[in-house]
């Protein structure tokens, strides 16, 4: 049986570009290693009763996909607005800095002028930028009219900013978040949390040159989701690609992409499974990250040397752990009477930057910051009656130990983590009755992404816009004809919205 499409990898922007390609009348398949949707996002029980999900929170699905794949109407939960952010101070009485859809709390009224000036600049550059994640970036060079008309459009929207707000885009773009965040505020807990979403899931720290701004524009380009759980949008994509007609096959590993030379070019002609079946389709797809894709699923032996070179230098190391807690009732933060949305621990931006010093090293870090969240609060069922699961984002945890990923060190990062933990919320060890530690040495076994990376690779404007994953592969194509990206090593990047999905399939079916 043949394929208009096979897709590598049942994640969510493995479904997002199957329904987009089966809703235009393709012939799809899906083929995905684990026994269920999700790759990253997958939920799973970590502990009797206790589930939860691998991947961040869904922050900024694209409200243009949920609609055109029809996700509410497949039980997608998400309600557009802004994810409450808080920042915690045990040591001073429980004082905290909060952030509500737009309105900060926390802090003096010079502080909250200077951040509603931060957030209008950036809101409007992030504003001139959305069109932009939502479409292919032409290569620089050789251009179609078309290519060329994407580019005016940057241009005319940049000149909508108008001279003032242009020009400190351009003075902006690649300053450490750091030096821009001390530009518009005092506070330091405030310039902390503010700093987040600008380093999460990289290997950048508040001080690292050309990282920030725009993983935290493309943060900001849509609205984000207040209620949305990973495993409800993954639930939503099954069923929508499903609907549109994709057959989807569970725990069948992809061994090779098998290619076949035509007309003095490598053709990608189907896959071949781990049990030997042999598939064939007209196009592959994968939303496997770059060098998985390319080294190991096609070979390097199939590629030019210096684009295999180039895709085999892709930064793609991971730094980020998930801490998963199950715990006998809910935490008391000090300070909190209500615990929603986010909570940073994480003293001042020298904290964040000290944990990352520890990793540069090959260390985990003496004290680590934390993101930390209580999914269970809006879900009940991810724990049993009176139970509660915490999950966090641990920074800096590198992907590359000095003394290996071995259990002491895993007991170590763990103890060092329910330390941070019992300082901001008092008696919490004695809630504890299970725990998960997933390093990022555990996210790429247990998931196959390179280096554990979220990301696919590093967010940093060498491995940007039409530099993802690298010249040669970041219009979704790749050298060998009918093989094609749509993972999060594709152009925008990562987190949980299905954009470099839906741009690959928008560029398969143009």
């Amino acid at each position: 049986m043949s394929f208009d499409a096979i897709v590598i990898g049942a994640g969510h922007n493995g479904l997002v570009c199957a329904a987009y390609l089966a809703k235009h009348g393709q012939r799809v398949l899906v083929v995905e290693s684990q026994d269920r949707c999700g790759g990253l996002a997958s939920q799973h029980e970590f502990h009797d009763g206790y589930r939860c999900a691998n991947a961040q929170h869904v922050s900024h699905f694209p409200e243009r996909i949920s609609k055109d794949l029809n996700l509410v109407k497949h039980g997608f939960d998400g309600a557009y607005a802004d994810i409450p952010l808080t920042w915690l101070n045990p040591d001073a009485d429980g004082a905290h800095i909060a952030l509500v859809d737009g309105h900060l709390s926390g802090v003096d009224a010079g502080e909250q002028a200077a951040y509603q000036q931060y957030r209008h600049l950036l809101r409007r550059i992030a504003s001139m930028l959305a069109p932009f994640w939502l479409k292919t970036v032409p290569p620089i060079g050789n251009n179609h009219l078309s290519e060329m008309m994407s580019f005016a459009h940057l241009g005319l929207k940049m000149r909508a900013l108008g001279k003032d707000d242009m020009r400190e885009f351009l003075r902006i773009v690649a300053l450490p978040i750091r030096d821009l965040l001390d530009e518009y505020f005092d506070h330091p807990g405030l310039k902390a949390m503010l700093s987040w979403d600008a380093l999460i899931g990289s290997r950048q720290a508040p001080r690292s040159p050309n990282n920030s701004l725009l993983a935290l524009l493309y943060r900001m380009a849509d609205r984000s989701l207040t209620s949305a759980r990973a495993d409800s949008l993954i639930c939503a994509l099954e069923a929508s690609a499903r609907a549109s007609g994709v057959e989807i096959r569970l725990s069948k590993r992809v061994e090779r992409v098998t290619i076949e030379p035509r007309s003095e070019c490598l053709c990608a002609t189907g896959v071949e499974l781990a049990d030997g079946e042999h598939i064939e389709a007209v196009r592959v797809v994968s939303s496997a990250d770059p060098k998985t894709t390319l080294l190991q699923l096609v070979g390097g032996d199939q590629l030019e040397i210096e684009f295999a070179g180039r895709i085999n230098r892709i930064r793609d190391r991971g730094l980020v752990s998930k801490l998963h807690l199950a715990l006998r009732t809910a935490p008391t933060f000090a300070g909190l009477e209500a615990p929603r949305g986010r909570f940073i621990l994480a003293p001042m931006m020298d904290s964040i930057e000290w944990a990352f010093d520890d990793a540069k090293y090959g260390r985990i870090p003496q004290v680590p910051v934390l993101e930390v969240t209580l999914p269970s609060l809006a879900d009940q069922s991810l724990a049993p009656a009176g139970g509660q699961v915490l999950s966090a984002n641990v920074l800096y945890t590198p992907y590359a130990q000095a003394d290996n990923w071995d259990d002491m060190t895993r007991q170590l990062l763990l103890a060092r983590c329910l330390n941070v933990l019992e300082h901001y919320a008092p008696g919490l060890r004695d809630l504890v009755i299970g725990t998960e530690l997933l390093t990022p040495v555990d996210l790429e076994v247990r998931y196959g992404v390179s280096g554990g990376h979220w990301h696919h690779g590093d967010i940093a404007l060498d491995q940007l816009i039409m530099m993802r994953p690298t010249y040669g592969a970041a219009q979704y194509r790749t050298p060998i004809s009918g093989l094609f990206l749509c993972g999060a090593g594709s152009h925008p990047g990562g987190d949980l919205t299905g954009i470099p999905g839906h741009n690959a399939a928008k560029e398969i079916l143009r």
